[in-house]
């Protein structure tokens, strides 16, 4: 094994922070103190672990002066979205936050908010679309087959387990599983398709995980992830606190410069903008990196790895939230 691979020099002055991505230097007045209402909960699986971020960054605004809202959100309650403000922020997780839906509602309204517009949020939360346009970016990905529920009394794997099932359009690993016999593959594919009407099963690629968060125009320092788990599943990203977020990384900084790259052309690939956090698993053996998603809204809490990643650069998590919405505010 390689010793740990050095990233460079990641730290950033705080004259410098202005020079990620495309936004001012400094933070305009009209930036320093807004109205913002910080939507979070939402309908999805991932209520719990979206009103923790809520809370967190509703916390770093008013540390900063912003005049914060806190407000839940759902499908059959939109009354958040009356509430004036000069910025949203939205904190929420997997279904109707990060699917597109909620931009969409807020575009139509007019109203600014943080992190990638409508189409580039829709496109991320679809497993499945997402993978085919990284095959168009020349992204590498696991190999794949889509399986729906129509399908199941004449489906048949083609692919060698063990591999990985999902579904299409869920976050935070719910409902993921590592399936290595056909036994096992049939029953957890037939299980998944039915609860979401479509399923993802991907090769399993075995090895190292890593996660590449994206902040304006660069990539941040690579991040791997060491679970006590079988992989990083729910429990391991929200709950355990022995799951470990390493930067100091054993693999070639070449590989790692690799990840970088190709994490800009992931998130470039679905029109991202702002910030977003890709992950990856590398081959143990062979060291090809495989891009598995991107997450446009990415975990805001204290178990979270993008703050984890805005920290290696110099930038506290107060910072960090003003970043986004500097970033957000010029995206328009």
């Amino acid at each position: 094994m390689a010793p740990p691979a050095e990233q460079g020099d990641e730290r950033m002055s705080l004259a410098d922070l202005g020079s990620v991505g495309a936004g001012r230097a400094s933070s305009p007045p009209n930036l320093a103190t807004l109205d913002v209402t910080v939507l979070a909960g939402g309908p999805g699986v991932e209520r719990e672990v979206s009103l923790d971020s809520g809370e967190a960054v509703g916390a770093a605004l008013g540390r900063l002066g912003h005049r914060v809202s806190m407000r839940d959100i759902g499908p059959d309650d939109l009354s958040a979205l009356s509430q004036e403000a000069d910025f949203v922020f939205i904190a929420l997780h997997g279904e109707f936050g990060e699917d597109g839906t909620v931009q969409g509602l807020l575009d139509k309204r007019d109203l600014r908010y943080s992190g990638s517009g409508a189409e580039a949020s829709r496109l991320a939360m679809d497993k499945v679309a997402s993978k085919r346009s990284f095959e168009r970016a020349a992204v590498p990905t696991p190999a794949y087959e889509v399986v729906d529920r129509s399908q199941l009394p004449r489906w048949s794997l083609s692919l060698e387990p063990p591999v990985i099932v999902k579904p299409v359009g869920s976050g935070s690993s719910v409902d993921t599983v590592i399936a290595r016999t056909p036994t096992e593959v049939r029953e957890t594919v037939t299980r998944v398709a039915t609860k979401y009407g479509q399923v993802l099963v991907e090769r399993y690629v075995a090895g190292p995980e890593l996660t590449v968060s994206v902040l304006g125009d660069r990539a941040l320092p690579v991040c791997e992830i060491r679970p006590q788990r079988e992989f990083y599943d729910y429990q391991a990203k929200y709950l355990d606190d022995d799951t470990q977020y390493l930067f100091e990384i054993a693999l070639p900084a070449a590989l790692l410069r690799c990840v970088q790259r190709l994490s800009l052309a992931a998130h470039q690939a679905l029109g991202c903008s702002v910030f977003s956090r890709v992950d990856w698993m590398v081959d143990r053996e062979t060291l090809e990196p495989f891009a598995l998603e991107v997450n446009t809204i990415p975990g805001f809490t204290s178990h979270s790895l993008f703050p984890k990643a805005a920290a290696r650069i110099g930038l506290s998590f107060d910072q960090f939230c003003q970043r986004i919405i500097e970033l957000s505010w010029n995206r328009g």
